[in-house]
C-alpha cells in the first residue's frame, strides 16, 4: 500500500500555530498542511482526514508545467495540496493516493 512508511509530524510553526507535514522514509516531505491551526486538536483532525467522500480532488498544472493537487472540503475550503510539482500527472496522482484519493 503507497504510503506505509510514511510518517507524520506536528509542529507548531514561527506564528505559534499548529501544522503537520508528512513525510516518506526516505525523509522527503510529500505533504503538508496548507494553513496553520490554533489549537493542536484541529490540527490533527486535518491531518487524519483519511478518505473523505465529500472531499473534492484537483489536479491541475501550475506556472511552471509541473502537475500539483489539491484537495477541497465541501464549503470549498483547501485542505490539502501537494507539497511540490510532478513532471507527470501520474506522479501527482500517485502522491495524492498517499492522502486518500482514489482514481
Amino acid at each position: 500500500m503507497a504510503g506505509e512508511k510514511d510518517s507524520f509530524e506536528v509542529y507548531e510553526d514561527k506564528r505559534g500555530e499548529w501544522r503537520w507535514r508528512r513525510k516518506a522514509s526516505n525523509g522527503q516531505i510529500v505533504g503538508a498542511a496548507c494553513e496553520g491551526y490554533k489549537n493542536r486538536a484541529d490540527c490533527e483532525a486535518n491531518m487524519n482526514r483519511g478518505a473523505n467522500a465529500s472531499d473534492k480532488w484537483e489536479f491541475y498544472e501550475d506556472k511552471r508545467g509541473e502537475w500539483r493537487w489539491r484537495r477541497k472540503a465541501s464549503n470549498g475550503q483547501i485542505v490539502g495540496a501537494a507539497s511540490e510539482g510532478y513532471k507527470a500527472r501520474r506522479d501527482a496522482e500517485a502522491n495524492a493516493e498517499r492522502f486518500g484519493w482514489s482514481p
